[in-house]
């Protein structure tokens, strides 16, 4: 009898993520922590074919609501480069600012919180809903 056929190769899947970066107090410059996390998103991506990539950043709730979107701004565009300097190309990210409103954890207003303060990497159709 003719030989099986040869198993398939497995199946590659993409991980949409988020994969979740943090940033120290009032900065917006990736941390090596960070970096790593970020280095992994990269490799991934390469899974997921040529799909968009949505980077959500915020801010925890010291500092004014109206800076902390500009903050958050300038977590996001401190990834793009990251992604960008990593062979992920500028014109399929899209970044979104969201300042303090969606924190992680809940804290009071003028609270110091690490968990909300961070960049969210997803990949894929309808990223970052």
């Amino acid at each position: 009898p003719p030989p099986p056929p040869p198993p398939p190769p497995p199946a590659v899947v993409c991980s949409p993520g988020p994969f979740i970066v943090f940033f120290e107090w009032n900065k917006s410059d990736v941390t090596p922590e960070a970096a790593s996390i970020l280095d992994n998103a990269v490799t991934q991506y390469a899974s997921c074919g040529n799909a968009q990539v949505m980077l959500a950043g915020h801010a925890d709730k010291s500092g004014s609501a109206s800076y902390n979107v500009g903050l958050s701004q300038r977590r996001a565009d401190g990834v793009k480069a990251y992604l960008t300097a990593h062979a992920i190309p500028d014109g399929v990210i899209t970044t979104q600012a969201f300042g303090e409103s969606r924190p992680r954890v809940d804290t009071a207003d003028g609270v110091r919180e690490v968990q909300n303060r961070r960049v969210e990497v997803t990949y894929g159709p309808g990223s970052g809903q």
